[in-house]
Parts: structure tokens; sequence; C-alpha cells
């Protein structure tokens, strides 16, 4: 993470200039709100993003994430004219400097939360760390997902290790090498997107997620994903009893008590993330 638990304490009395923050029943929804650019990413809102990333991953009363954009294109990547040296005006944003480099592709798998990306247009370059590292991709049937890098002279190098555990290392390489846009059928037939709903649909189907996702113990969750992705640097002859010791801490936890009270005494259980 680039920033501390006690950093963002005052996360609601921070200012955002370039996300929209909505924090409502567990629910943290992030809207990326740079639509003049096509929402594309500078050093300013990636710090933004990060500081909601660290905050959604500190605070356990947050269940689950949802990341959406204003405008007609959700990310079209990497703001190429801010960060060859050509800044905006003075920001208004209050957030503090970032620990170190900021991976975008990095972010949101380690919220350790369930994170839906809402999609509702189109996605370039850069734009796929974002949906690469949500649990969930909603995406809206006519949008259209691209890799243009190699027209520009250029590598989708961090795009390409956010791709890998989702496509096939053949599929993958045509899709750099060629600078393919694809249509979101294709991504949902290849797995990068997870949902394809119509237009009218797209709200609906993100809400009906995010409420069938606060149903289920939220410790379990946070803790089962932290696990999932820990687990893939331990050597696999110890990973065993790594995840029992996850067990164990899942078992602790006052939600896994909770769930199995509430079982025996056959009423829905009262979650609260601890």
């Amino acid at each position: 993470m680039n920033y501390t638990a006690e950093q963002v304490q005052d996360f609601d009395k921070q200012t955002f200039e370039f996300l929209q923050i909505e924090n409502k029943a567990h629910v943290l929804t992030i809207t990326l709100n740079r639509p003049e650019k096509k929402n594309a990413m500078h050093p300013i809102m990636m710090a933004e993003l990060a500081y909601c990333a660290a905050y959604a991953r500190y605070h356990n009363d947050i269940w689950c994430v949802v990341l959406q954009a204003n405008g007609d294109i959700f990310c079209a990547g990497a703001d190429l004219k801010a960060f060859a040296g050509q800044a905006d005006a003075a920001s208004k944003s209050t957030i503090p400097m970032p620990q170190g480099e900021i991976l975008v592709g990095e972010l949101f798998p380690q919220t350790f939360k369930p994170c839906i990306a809402k999609v509702h247009g189109d996605v370039y370059a850069g734009g796929f760390l974002l949906i690469c590292g949500c649990t969930y991709v909603i995406a809206s049937e006519g949008v259209k997902l691209g890799l243009p890098e190699v027209k520009r002279g250029i590598w989708p190098m961090q795009v390409m290790a956010s791709l890998t555990p989702i496509l096939p290392a053949r599929t993958l390489l045509d899709f750099c090498i060629r600078g393919l846009t694809i249509t979101a059928q294709e991504a949902y037939e290849m797995g990068l997107v997870t949902h394809l709903v119509k237009n009218q649909e797209l709200h609906s189907t993100v809400e009906n997620l995010v409420n069938e996702i606060c149903e289920n113990a939220p410790a379990a969750i946070r803790m089962g994903l932290q696990a999932f992705y820990e687990m893939k640097s331990i050597p696999p002859n110890q990973q065993h009893a790594y995840l029992k010791s996850m067990l164990a801490n899942v078992l602790a936890s006052h939600d896994a008590q909770e769930g199995i009270k509430a079982f025996m005494e056959k009423r829905k259980p009262n979650w609260t993330g601890l």
C-alpha cells in the first residue's frame, strides 16, 4: 500500500479532484471523473486511486468496492502528456504524496475486498490495469477494449502482467503484438469480462451483485481474498500450512462465530466484518 492506516483516517475530510467518492452501506463507490481527458490517469488521479484502495483495505466496514466512470470512455489509460511533464494547473486535491511508486495494477487486488468494475464505456491501454485488478468486470454490450500501444511505438508492459493470469499466453501476446481492439462479447468469451449485459441492465446487475456479496460474511471474504493473493508467493509445499493458519484466523473471527450461531438458531446472521 502507498498509504498507511493512519494516513487514511481522515478519508472523509479529503478533497478529491479527479474522483467522485460515495461511502454508503458498506460499499465504497469510486467514480473516475476526468471525462474531458477520457479519464486518462495522471499522477494526481493515481494518488487519489491509491488512497481509496488503502482506505478500503484498512477499514473492515468496507465490504465491497465499485469502480465506475463519468463520460463516454471508461478509461483511456495513462495521460502521456502528463507523464511527459505537461502538468495541469494547480490541483485542489488534498491527498498526501504517496509512499513510493504507485503500481495501478496492484491497487485493487491489495484491498482484499471484492471489487466490481462497472464498465459502461471503452477501455484502452493502461485502463486494463483497473479492470484486471477487479474481481468482477460487468460491461455493457457496446463496449470496446483495446491495446493500441504498439501503434504508438510502445509495449503494454504492466498490462501484460495483469492479463497473464486471465488470458492464455498466445492470446495475450497476439493482443499486444497486433494492438487489437475487441468487442465486449469477445472479451467475455476470453474471460476478461465476467458479466456481459445490455446498457439498460448495467446498473441493476451491479446492484444485485453488490447485494449478493454483502449477504455473505465480509470477514471470511476479506481473509479468503488475502489468502488467495498471498498464496501465490508461497512455495507449493508450504501453501497448505499457510492456508490452515488462515482458516484458524477465519474461525476465530466474530463473523464466523455469528454465522455458526445464526445457523443453529435458524436466523439471518448479523455481520460486522470483524
